[in-house]
């Protein structure tokens, strides 16, 4: 099973995909619609649907495949579990990964972690 780990802040987006056997690592500076525009928050889903989107392209999560998603909000995990959320921006990219993982026919599982085990919030710090 792989396990997907993302976070965002108001400049970069960063992502990591792993299984027991290998492990990707990507980040991103925000393009210039989002650069210093959006939220934290904003910008963790922006890294979730992205890392998904990317992952798909270069084959490394199939049609099919369990994938987990590690989240390491409270709200975004209960939101991506069924909540709607008043924020329309965020909302959208909801929608957004809903599709990617119907489309592809994901059995995903969404685990909360504690912000201390997000692997991928090293990504931001280290550029």
């Amino acid at each position: 099973m792989d396990k997907l780990y993302f976070d965002g802040n108001e400049k970069r987006i960063a992502w990591i995909i792993e299984n027991n056997e290998t492990k990707f690592e990507q980040t991103r500076e925000h393009s210039e619609i989002y650069f210093d525009k959006v939220t934290s928050v904003q910008s963790k889903y922006i890294a979730l649907h992205v890392g998904i989107f990317w992952a798909i392209g270069r084959f490394i999560i199939k049609d099919g495949e369990n994938v987990k998603i590690m989240v390491d909000l409270k709200s975004m995990y209960v939101h991506l579990t069924g909540k709607n959320q008043e924020d329309r921006f965020i909302r959208s990219r909801i929608n957004f990964i809903k599709q990617i993982i119907e489309k592809r026919s994901l059995q995903v599982e969404f685990e909360i972690i504690e912000p201390s085990q997000n692997i991928a919030t090293n990504l931001l710090s280290s550029q």
